[in-house]
Order: C-alpha cells, then structure tokens, then sequence
C-alpha cells in the first residue's frame, strides 16, 4: 500500500475524523446552515458551472436521462438546501446510548453510538450527492473522501468550494470533505485499498461500479441504488386511486433508481384496468413492453410493444414500462421474486390479507402497501437526506442517513468487578 497515491489524502482524512468525532452537535449543526447558506449565495457560480457540465455532456451525447441527473436547476438547489437545513434539525446520534441494562453481578452495559471515521464514496453523474455525503457525514462525525464523475466535475468543484467555506466558517478542518479531482479511473482502485485510512466504501451508480467495488475492494463496501421495482394491482384495488400512484411512480422522475419499471396487473381486472394505465400515461410520453396476455389486450393500442427477454429484467431509468398480467397474488410474488433488485416493491390492494402477505413475502428494503415507490427516498422517509439506497442486508438497508453512518461501542460500568 506504501505506493498509494491517495495515501496523504487518506492521512488528512484520518486526522480530521478524530477532530469530527468529538465535535458538539451545535458546531455541525452550525456548519449544515453555513452550508445550506452558501449553496444559495453562490447559486450564480454553481448553476453556471452546472450549465457547462450539461453542455458538455449534451454534446458528448450523453443520454437525456443521464443529463437530468446531473442536472442543477434553481428549485433542486433551492430543494438541496432546504435538505441539509432538515439534516440540521434532526437528532444527532453520535453519544446517543441505547439497549442499557443492569446484569445480575451488577455490571451496567449499555451501547453508544460512534462515528464510522471515514467514508469513501464513489459516484457518477449526481451533483446533490456530493451535498448530501457532506451533510450527512459532517452531522454524524464522520470524514469524507469523495470521487465524482467527469461528467459533473465543474459542478463538484463549485459545490465542494462551499462546502470548505462552510467548515472553515465554523473552524472545522477543511480535510473533513477531501474530493479525487483527478479523472484518472486508476484512482478508483487506488480509494479502494486505502484500508488504513477508509472505513466504508459507497458506490453510487450502475451495475458495474457496484461490481467493479465489490471484486476489487479491501474495504467493507455497502452497496445499492439499483432498483428494478415493480407495483401490483390485485383484483380488489381502488383503480381510481390505483392511476395517480403509478402514473407517479413512473413519470415523476424516471430516472432515478426508485421509479417503477413494471406493472403487474391481476387478470381478473386487466381487459378493464390495462387500457385505462396506457391512455393515461401515454400522455406524458410513456410507452410500454407488454407481455403476451397484455400485448393481446393492447394490440390496437399505439406506444406498446411485445416484451423482450431480457425487458423485465431492465432498470429503464426512462419513460418505458413494462406490463405483464399475472393470475394471483403468488405469481406477482414470484415474478417479484425472480427479476427484482431488492429495491422498492409494492402491492395495490384493498385486501388486508393480501398486503400482509406481499409485506411478509417480498423481500426488499422498501415494500409499499398503496404507495407510490417514489417514496423510498431519505428525506421522504423523514430521514433528512441519504447517502445512499442500501439493498443489501448487513449493517444498513433502505435509504442510509444519519443512523446508517454510525457504529456503536459498548459501554460497560463496573465498581471493582473482576471475571470469576
């Protein structure tokens, strides 16, 4: 490791979260409004640095739904400070002890929650991403080593400009939010062994950065932000109600990780209901990939095409969805069960029996009940902001905010106790 060109990085990082981790709640939360401040006073430099990236990226032929994510538009800045004003107002809980009991010799135990130390996070194009890494790990104590994509690094660099006024306001190190400026993709490796220094790899981005990370890091690495989510409609749903909650998760933003991708419709209810979700979605420019039963209801329909073999097996971070009629509730689950991510899955329904079962049987981080999938997000889930979606099962699941960026240490009382 001694030939690390991160190495310094991850030194600076190290010494910084010792600093981070004894600092009180008023100074971070200090430094989340100086933030939240900034982001807004300097809304000329970053929008314009933002507008360069999007230009670049356009004439690069990046595609549309790619440019939306690295997209800064005045109300999503507007939006990313309000974010970090909320992580601001939350609970800190760092110190915070729980599961505190009394033993029977008479030891008091109990445990306290700890900053990780320093988080190495790795993401494409997401500007806001680097907002809320830097709110998140600065209210938890936590130090940060960042790595962008090429793509936004203007924007990255006007954000990050911000961020090191706002810790330096409060006399916080500068150090704390360290970010790899360099394009080089070597260095993504290079973050990956820096075992000494990094606590926890993120990865936020396709399958293969998240595949890339897993194989090639020495660093624990929690990963997510994949989702192939699926909605379904039984045959006892309101379909009134059933039209706006996926006409939301599809259109509201299709790009992004948890917006549905496929409808499972009972078939009971499919002649009526399938015909009503294409005439109202089609008109916010949706097409569909129908399986055969559905493709026989919708022939005569314009904007639906057969599915092909790999279509439910697609993330299409884009106006598609696929469609596919299924006889009851165990196929749903088990189409479910065969092509989800683990992501965000959910059930319309009116049975009550029904959406125990889909809550019992389908194993995701986020399974809804009557809800647009759009809500497995940090600050929709009263969370702040998130650092990521975690679909795995270890540590952390589900939108990862303050709570998900700490470990705990156990705290143990005695009064001359010794082991018998």
């Amino acid at each position: 490791m001694s030939d690390n060109p991160l190495i310094p990085m991850g030194r600076r990082a190290r010494e910084a979260a010792r600093v981070l981790a004894t600092a009180s709640t008023e100074t971070k939360n200090s430094f989340l409004h100086a933030l939240a401040d900034g982001l807004l006073a300097d809304q000329a430099t970053i929008l314009a640095a933002n507008a360069e990236d999007i230009a670049a990226g356009r004439a690069a032929g990046l595609r549309e739904n790619l440019i939306d994510r690295m997209t800064i538009t005045e109300a999503r800045l507007k939006s990313f400070a309000a974010d970090t004003r909320n992580v601001a107002a939350l609970p800190d809980p760092v110190g915070r002890e729980f599961d505190s009991r009394l033993l029977p010799n008479g030891l008091r135990v109990s445990r306290r929650r700890t900053p990780l130390g320093v988080i190495g996070l790795i993401y494409e194009a997401r500007p806001n991403v680097t907002i809320d890494i830097a709110a998140l790990a600065l209210k938890t104590g936590n130090a940060a080593i960042m790595r962008g994509g090429k793509e936004i690094r203007r924007s990255n660099m006007a954000i990050l400009g911000v961020i090191h006024e706002a810790l330096e306001k409060v006399g916080l190190p500068a150090t704390a939010v360290q970010y790899i400026d360099n394009p080089d993709r070597a260095l993504v490796g290079h973050l990956l062994r820096l075992h000494d220094y990094v606590d926890m790899i993120i990865p936020r981005g396709g399958a293969g950065l998240h595949k890339f990370c897993r194989e090639n890091s020495t660093i624990p690495v929690i990963t997510g932000g994949i989702g192939i989510c699926h909605l379904y409609v039984d045959e006892t749903a309101d379909l009134e109600k059933a039209l706006p909650i996926i006409h939301n998760a599809k259109t509201q933003r299709p790009s992004v990780c948890n917006a549905l991708d496929t409808l499972l419709v009972q078939e009971s209810i499919a002649a009526e209901f399938l015909p009503r979700v294409v005439e109202h979605l089609a008109a916010d420019g949706v097409t569909f990939r129908a399986d055969e039963q559905a493709m026989d209801i919708l022939q005569d329909y314009d904007g639906v095409s057969p599915a092909g073999p790999a279509d439910f097996d697609t993330e299409w971070l884009s106006l598609i969805l696929g469609l596919r009629v299924v006889p009851d509730l165990d196929s749903a689950i088990e189409h479910i069960r065969i092509h989800s991510t683990g992501h965000s899955d959910g059930i319309l329904t009116q049975n009550w029996n029904h959406a125990q079962r889909f809550l019992n049987e389908v194993d995701s981080a986020a399974v809804f009940v009557n809800a647009s999938t759009r809500f497995n997000d940090g600050g929709q889930l009263g969370l702040g902001a998130e650092v990521a979606i975690s679909t795995q099962k270890l540590h952390a699941r589900g939108p990862m905010g303050l709570e998900e960026l700490t470990t705990y240490k156990w705290i143990i009382l005695g009064d001359g106790h010794i082991r018998p």
